[in-house]
C-alpha cells in the first residue's frame, strides 16, 4: 500500500530505491534481574562491549577513503570520548553491582538521565547533541545483544546488505561514524525518526550530497525491508510504494534536480549581479575550516559566518589560544584578502564546558547565552579575542558579535578587544590594528533601537533564525510549535526591512546570515527591501546567484514594498509568488 511522510528535510536532492531497515537496540533492550553471583560475570560482559564498541570504531575509521569530509575524524574521536566517559563507561557498572540489573538496561537507563539533562538545553545544537549518547549507547548495546560476534558494517555490527542498487537506509537514528559507510558504499540517501537540522548526521549528510530527511518519527515502523521508496530532500516527502504514475514523475523531477545542478556550476565564476548591473555579495557560512573547500568550489566572496563556537564543542578541554589562532588563521589565509567574518563564541550557561562556569537557569534562552556569557568568562573572551587578532595579519579579518541588544554591552565588548590588543601590543605581535567589529541584530530589541548600534559598530549583520525565534516567542526545534515559526510573519518582515533599510540609509553595511539568505524563495523579497549581501550555507550560494542573476530590482522593490503593507498571510504568499515569477 503506498502512502506519504512528511519530515525535515536536511539535505537536497531526489533519490529513489529500495528501503533497508537497520533496527535500534535501544527499543529491544532486554530488563531482568541477575543473580548476586552473576554480576561479576555481567559487569565483564557490559566492559568487553565497551572494547568491541571501541574496535568498530577504529575499524570504520580504518575504512575511511581518503577524500572522505574532514568532520568524519571528528565524530569518531567525538564517540570515543563519550565511551570513555565515565558517566557512560563506568555508572552501569554501578546499576549492575548495586541493583542487580541486566547490563542492557543499566545502559539504558544511565543514557536515559544523560539524555535528560541534555534535553533541558535550549540551544538547538547543543541539544541534539544528545544524539551522539545515543547513538554510542546503541553501538554497545548491539555488541551486548550479538554476543560479542565479530561484525561490521552498520550501526553495532548489523551486516552490510549484499543486494545490488540504490538503497535507501531507514532508521530510527544514525550515528555519523556509520555513515562513513554510505560513501564507499554508495547508499543513495536515509531516512531517521530522530534528528534535527543541526544534528552531526543531518551535517555529514550535506557534505556527502546525500538526500536525507529526518524527524519522521514512525517510519523505521511502518516501512518494510525492499519497499520502493522516493526520498525527496527537497519538499521533505518521503513517498512509500509509490504507483507508476508518480515514480515517472519523480524519475523526470530527479533528472531534472541534477540537471539544474550541473548548470548551476557554469555560475561559480559569474560576477553576482542584478538584471540592472546592481552588484550583490555572496558570502558562504562555515563551522570549521574543514568547510573551505565547499567554499571555494561554489564561487564564494568571502565568508560571512564563522560559527566559531564549533570548536568549542565535543571535547574535554578548551582549544587553547594558539589551537584557535590556527584555525582563524588557516580560513583567512584561503579566503586570500576575500572577507571573513568570524562571530565570537554563541555559546550560553545551560552548556557546561571545561574551564568556564555553568548555572542553572529556568529559561536558557533568555539567560546567561552568547555576548553576555562571553561578558561573564573575560578571560575565555580576551583569549578568543586576541586569538582572531593574531589570524587577522594574515587576512581581511572583521570580528562579529552575536546577541546584543543593549550599548553598554557593545561598550563593553569594545573594551575587551581594547585589552586584548593591548596584550598583543605588550608582546609586539602585530594584528589589524583597524580590524572592523560588527554586531548580530537578532533580538527584536536591537532592530528597534538600530542607531545606537550604528554608532558604535563598523557593519551588521541579521541573525534570521533568532530574530524569529524571539519575535514569535516560538522554539522551532519544539515539534509542537514549529509550524508557528513563519518567516513570512508580517511583525518579523517588519523587522527586517526596517533593519536594512535604516543601515542602508546610515551607511552602514548589513548582510543577512540566517536561513533566509539561503532560501532562493524569498532572495528577491531581500534585495526588494535593499539587501545586497547574502551569507548562506556554501551548498544553497549558487542556487541564490541564480535568482540575483535573473531578478529586475525595477520590479521586485515595488512588490517587496506591497508584501509589507500586507497583513493578510495568504495574499502575502500570494504576492511572493508574484516576486518569484
Amino acid at each position: 500500500m503506498n502512502f506519504v511522510l512528511h519530515g525535515v528535510a536536511v539535505s537536497a536532492g531526489i533519490t529513489i530505491g529500495n528501503a533497508h531497515l537497520v533496527s535500534s537496540a535501544r527499543l529491544e533492550a532486554a530488563h531482568y534481574e541477575i543473580a548476586e553471583a552473576a554480576v561479576p560475570g555481567e559487569i565483564f560482559r557490559f566492559d568487553a562491549a565497551i572494547a568491541r564498541a571501541r574496535q568498530e570504531l577504529s575499524a570504520i575509521e580504518s575504512q575511511m577513503a581518503g577524500d572522505a569530509p574532514a568532520e568524519f575524524g571528528a565524530f569518531i574521536n567525538l564517540h570515543r570520548m563519550i565511551l570513555a566517559d565515565s558517566s557512560l563507561s563506568h555508572a552501569p557498572r554501578e546499576l549492575i553491582r548495586e541493583r542487580h540489573m541486566n547490563a542492557e538496561w543499566a545502559l539504558v537507563q544511565q543514557m536515559e538521565k544523560l539524555v535528560a539533562q541534555f534535553e533541558e538545553i535550549e540551544d538547538p545544537y547543543l541539544r541534539e547533541r544528545r544524539q551522539d549518547i545515543e547513538q554510542v549507547v546503541e553501538r554497545v548495546l548491539k555488541a551486548l545483544q550479538a554476543g560479542l560476534r565479530p561484525g561490521g558494517g552498520l550501526p553495532g555490527g548489523e551486516p552490510l546488505p549484499s543486494a545490488e542498487g540504490n538503497l535507501i537506509v531507514i532508521a530510527h537514528d544514525l550515528s555519523p561514524a556509520d555513515m562513513i559507510l554510505f560513501k564507499r558504499h554508495k547508499f543513495g540517501g536515509f531516512v531517521t525518526d530522530a534528528g534535527g537540522v543541526t544534528s552531526h548526521t543531518a551535517i555529514v549528510a550535506r557534505s556527502l550530497n546525500i538526500p536525507a530527511l529526518v524527524g519522521l518519527h514512525h517510519a523505521r515502523q511502518m516501512i518494510r525491508e525492499n519497499d520502493v521508496v522516493i526520498v525527496d530532500g527537497i519538499q521533505g516527502v518521503l513517498v512509500v510504494d509509490p504507483d507508476p504514475v508518480v515514480l515517472g514523475e519523480y524519475r523526470l523531477r530527479q533528472s531534472q534536480h541534477g540537471l539544474e545542478r550541473q548548470k548551476l556550476k557554469r555560475l561559480k565564476s559569474t560576477p553576482s549581479a542584478t538584471l540592472d548591473g546592481t552588484p550583490v555579495e555572496l558570502f558562504a557560512n562555515i563551522e570549521l575550516p574543514q568547510d573551505l573547500g565547499d567554499v571555494q568550489e561554489s564561487g564564494a566572496q568571502g565568508v560571512g559566518l564563522f560559527r566559531t563556537e564549533f570548536l568549542f564543542m565535543n571535547r574535554k578541554a578548551l582549544p587553547s589560544e594558539d589551537e584557535q589562532f590556527e584555525a582563524y588563521r588557516e580560513v583567512a589565509k584561503a579566503m586570500d584578502g576575500r572577507p571573513v567574518v568570524i562571530r565570537t563564541l554563541d555559546l550560553g550557561a545551560d552548556k557546561a564546558i571545561e574551564g568556564g562556569n555553568s548555572v542553572e537557569m529556568p529559561n536558557p534562552a533568555l539567560g546567561l547565552r552568547a555576548i553576555r556569557y562571553c561578558l561573564a568568562e573575560p578571560q575565555l573572551f580576551l583569549a578568543q579575542l586576541r586569538a582572531i587578532l593574531r589570524a587577522s595579519k594574515f587576512g581581511h579579518v572583521k570580528i562579529l558579535l552575536p546577541m546584543l541588544a543593549h550599548a553598554h554591552e557593545i561598550d563593553q565588548s569594545l573594551n575587551m578587544l581594547k585589552q586584548a590588543k593591548q596584550q598583543l601590543d605588550d608582546k609586539r605581535i602585530d594584528y589589524d590594528k583597524a580590524i572592523a567589529v560588527g554586531g548580530m541584530i537578532e533580538v527584536p530589541a536591537a532592530a528597534l533601537a538600530l542607531p545606537m548600534f550604528m554608532r558604535k559598530l563598523d557593519f551588521l549583520s541579521i541573525g534570521t533564525n533568532d530574530l524569529i525565534q524571539y519575535t514569535l516567542a516560538i522554539d522551532r526545534t519544539d515539534d509542537a510549535v514549529a509550524h508557528l515559526y513563519d518567516p513570512l510573519h508580517p511583525a518579523v518582515l517588519h523587522l527586517i526591512a526596517h533593519t536594512i533599510q535604516a543601515a542602508n540609509r546610515g551607511g552602514t553595511p548589513i548582510a543577512v546570515c540566517g536561513e533566509m539568505a539561503g532560501d532562493p524563495g524569498l532572495t528577491r523579497l531581500l534585495l526588494g527591501f535593499g539587501l545586497r549581501n547574502f551569507s548562506m550555507h556554501a551548498q544553497q550560494l549558487l542556487a541564490i546567484k541564480e535568482r540575483v542573476l535573473r531578478t529586475n530590482l525595477a520590479e521586485a522593490q515595488p512588490l517587496a514594498q506591497r508584501v509589507l503593507r500586507q497583513s493578510d498571510p495568504a495574499k502575502t504568499r500570494e504576492l511572493l509568488a508574484k516576486l518569484n515569477s
